[in-house]
């Protein structure tokens, strides 16, 4: 059973992950449930029977929006994660970015006495800072002691980098292991580059330097203002948000053009010349992994996620998280060198290629079965 702080048909990282764990998961002969918050206010989504519409079952949980971001969902669990639970009788819960439904669904599995494998996907400390300022740190440690309730009991905790592992490793979190993400290398793909779109989008001749991602305080969008001003670049961003309005009049030389997904995402990203990401609290980075397979080079924050991903020179650059003019300078570095471009853009994709949600789900099975195992000895005693 996954216990998913957020699913379809939102778009973001844990829905995106969970998505290709259950797909996965079903390829492989399991039988995977899905517990997630309903995406609307419904009592139940999906008519009168339980939701298959994607090859199992998921069962869906209360939950109201996010005040000033309603694209955000907040489960209010109830008895629906321990009913589930003795329903199915899964051999083990997997909390995807568990948080609020998450701490249920392992204080649920805990008293079942099934084991647990918890993925930590979002930085809430640095999101607590970014939304709750007046906190500050105070908010970040309250943050922090919420996810250790929750992942201390886990049999594994799961880090997507190794600048993820060492945070929950030193903020006190037990039996804590890398798994990255994987990434679609036949769908993000350089062939799917579109010169009709590219003059859509820019003036002949311009470096399209594109953004995808959501429009948020945590991404920090704002810091590529600088960028979008360059003689001869063209910033086209791709995602939507509580802050799209702001952007806009903030960037006002930049395209926005709302959210984007399936063969029209490929199509962008392969039609940019080079991808940027600003916001310096990624636990992993999925869209520069997108970005690479579609053989850009690639520019993001010298922090969290990307320094996993990204080899300084060779397939982008990192911005010290410090630097005022770091993501003008790299991109402007780029934006001169088409050769630059072309050299690190194919390396960004040979770095990638082997990275296929198949062996990523492979290695989540083996993290299971280890689960199983270790709680059925030592750690269960």
């Amino acid at each position: 059973m996954i216990v998913a702080e957020s699913f379809a048909p939102q778009l973001n990282g844990v829905a995106h992950s969970v998505l290709r764990a259950a797909e996965h998961l079903v390829a492989r002969g399991h039988t995977p449930v899905v517990v997630a918050p309903a995406p609307g206010a419904a009592r139940r989504y999906g008519g009168d029977g339980p939701e298959r519409a994607y090859g199992y079952e998921v069962v869906r949980v209360p939950s109201v929006p996010l005040p000033g971001y309603p694209e955000v969902r907040i489960a209010l669990p109830g008895r629906q994660v321990a009913d589930a639970i003795a329903r199915h009788r899964p051999h083990l819960v997997h909390l995807a970015g568990p948080f609020m439904l998450g701490a249920a669904g392992g204080a649920a599995a805990g008293r079942a006495g099934i084991p647990v494998v918890a993925v930590f996907q979002t930085d809430m400390a640095a999101y607590a800072r970014a939304y709750l300022p007046v906190a500050g740190a105070a908010g970040a440690r309250l943050a922090w002691r919420h996810l250790r309730h929750i992942h201390a009991p886990a049999a594994r905790t799961l880090a997507p980098s190794r600048a993820s592992l060492r945070a929950l490793v030193a903020q006190g979190v037990p039996r804590v292991h890398l798994w990255p993400r994987g990434v679609d290398c036949l769908r993000f793909h350089p062939r799917h580059r579109d010169e009709a779109l590219r003059r859509h989008l820019g003036s002949p001749g311009e470096v399209l330097v594109g953004y995808v991602g959501r429009l948020a305080a945590e991404k920090q969008v704002d810091r590529l203002a600088e960028v979008s001003r360059l003689p001869g670049v063209r910033l086209v961003v791709v995602g939507d948000g509580p802050l799209r309005s702001r952007l806009e009049a903030a960037l006002p030389d930049a395209v926005f053009l709302g959210r984007r997904t399936g063969h029209e995402l490929a199509r962008l990203y392969a039609s940019f010349d080079v991808f940027v990401h600003a916001g310096p609290f990624e636990t992993f980075g999925q869209t520069l992994q997108e970005a690479m397979a579609s053989g850009l080079p690639v520019v993001a924050p010298a922090a969290g996620g990307p320094l996993d991903l990204v080899r300084p020179g060779q397939t982008g650059f990192l911005v010290p998280t410090d630097a005022r003019r770091g993501f003008r300078e790299a991109v402007e570095r780029l934006a001169r060198s088409r050769e630059l471009r072309v050299a690190l853009g194919r390396a960004g994709r040979a770095a990638v290629a082997e990275r296929s949600w198949e062996a990523v789900g492979d290695r989540l099975i083996g993290h299971y079965r280890l689960a199983i195992a270790e709680t059925a000895g030592p750690l269960r005693e």
